[in-house]
């Protein structure tokens, strides 16, 4: 395929891969193929963001919520994730990688995969992929106002300090901007407590696609209409 050339890109992009399920359903399969199948769609649309120039990308992998799946859908899932560590160099070299969310219900294994992985692309300039995984929107607000109260009883800051830069400083996502353009697949058509804080003023894009098949193309259909959109922030 040709390069597409935009003359606006979002800085920051967030996307939610939605519709494993329903693909591998679509099918006869099992739900833990339509998986397998978004774990390499991510990866073609994670390469492709990078060479588009698009500087940031948050990916929402596994919310709070989804430890309540059959247990042998979230060993899957798990499963898939420990793969993805593995080839993370190999696949995305020139990519660094920061894991979002509460790391402390994953396993021994895959915190320290994660964690080594977070420290030897910290370097890394021009792309960085935030990978939400057991991330919650409202959680990450509520342990960023956690911290800024330990840091008021402690004397560090006075209450009157507290002001919305404080809080987006204390997200897992600092120091990147605000997220400029969600994408949904699958047809849902909610945030579903994604980037509650950063994606405030971001753009909004459903689509039917299911996750498995959001290719190359759809990105850059998505990223055509992207370019359509006035975005005044409240003004006129």
């Amino acid at each position: 395929m040709a390069k597409t050339e935009f003359s606006t890109l979002p800085v920051h992009l967030g996307i939610i891969m939605d519709g494993n399920g329903r693909w591998a359903k679509k099918r006869g399969m099992p739900r833990t193929f339509g998986h397998k199948a978004g774990a390499e769609a991510m990866r073609k649309i994670l390469r492709e963001c990078r060479e588009l120039g698009i500087r940031y990308v948050t990916c929402y992998a596994f919310s709070t919520e989804n430890w309540s799946r059959p247990p042998e859908e979230v060993a899957v899932l798990m499963r898939l994730f420990d793969e993805y560590l593995d080839e993370a160099h190999e696949r995305f070299d020139k990519s660094r990688l920061i894991f979002i969310g509460d790391k402390t219900p994953f396993s021994d294994k895959l915190r320290e995969k994660m964690l080594r992985l977070e420290a030897e692309t910290a370097d890394i300039e021009g792309f960085t992929i935030f990978l939400a995984m057991n991330y919650g929107g409202r959680d990450e607000i509520v342990r960023a106002v956690r911290r800024l109260a330990q840091k008021a009883a402690q004397g560090e800051i006075s209450p009157d300090e507290i002001d919305e830069s404080a809080v987006s400083r204390e997200l897992y996502t600092y120091p990147a901007p605000d997220c400029d353009y969600i994408i949904r697949t699958s047809g849902e058509q909610r945030i579903s407590n994604f980037l509650m804080w950063q994606g405030a003023y971001s753009e909004l894009y459903f689509t039917d696609t299911l996750w498995p098949d959001f290719d190359t193309k759809a990105l850059h259909a998505a990223l055509e209409e992207y370019q359509r959109r006035s975005r005044r922030f409240g003004g006129i």
